[in-house]
């Protein structure tokens, strides 16, 4: 596609989105789908289903809703378990969308707001347990095909810290310690800690290795975590 040709099909794909979303019905799926960073209110009424926000993510991240989703069929989602989003610089995903589905004002990190991570069974921890990596805990990552510097330094870091203390959801954590650290409980156990500054882009729950964090869509801090 040449670029008088791609800028015709920006604008074509921007008016069908907006009429799109002024006229298709709106249901749910924000509260059930954790989208791609940038991700408006109105994202599906917006979302186009062009698919180019998935060939640019260079973790392969963000997916396409089958067509047992129903209306949001070919939506673009991240599913956090499986792999989380990196926040990359300059955000590709977002300057790919040719709709608005994903907010060209996002630039940063700070930006963001895809939910809020939770942990589940804070028994099951490996760092609460005292319990180091072990690696069948992490096989699937290990394991997992990789198609760039970024994808393989990952694995990397997984690797070298199998036979060591669990603390993967921090030390992956792309935003830092004002959105995950490990804090010492009354116990004296280590356990992390989700902070103020968390964006829900799921790192933390993909290289979890007890699977017990999960990602609440288009959640803020203060309305899960109470003060008090």
């Amino acid at each position: 596609m040449n670029r008088r040709n791609f800028i015709a099909f920006t604008v074509v794909a921007a008016g069908v989105g907006y009429g799109a979303g002024k006229l298709l019905p709106k249901t749910n799926s924000h509260e059930l789908y954790l989208r791609p960073p940038g991700a408006v209110k109105n994202f599906e009424a917006l979302c186009i289903k062009c698919g180019q926000c998935v060939q640019v993510c260079p973790y392969h991240s963000i997916n396409l809703l089958d067509i047992t989703q129903g209306y949001s069929n070919g939506t673009s989602y991240i599913s956090p378990n499986d792999r989380g989003c990196y926040l990359c610089d300059l955000f590709p995903c977002v300057l790919a969308c040719p709709s608005g589905a994903l907010d060209h004002h996002t630039t940063c990190i700070s930006d963001v707001l895809m939910g809020i991570a939770v942990l589940g069974d804070v028994n099951s921890c490996l760092a609460y347990k005292n319990e180091n990596i072990n690696q069948n805990g992490v096989l699937k990552m290990l394991e997992r095909k990789t198609y760039n510097e970024r994808e393989e330094a990952l694995k990397e870091t997984i690797k070298q810290r199998v036979d060591n203390e669990c603390d993967l959801c921090v030390r992956l954590c792309p935003v830092g310690d004002g959105a995950i650290a490990m804090r010492r409980t009354k116990d004296g156990a280590n356990l992390p800690d989700i902070k103020e500054k968390c964006v829900g882009c799921g790192v933390c729950a993909e290289v979890c290795p007890a699977q017990i964090i999960s990602i609440i869509p288009n959640k803020k801090y203060n309305e899960i975590y109470k003060e008090g």
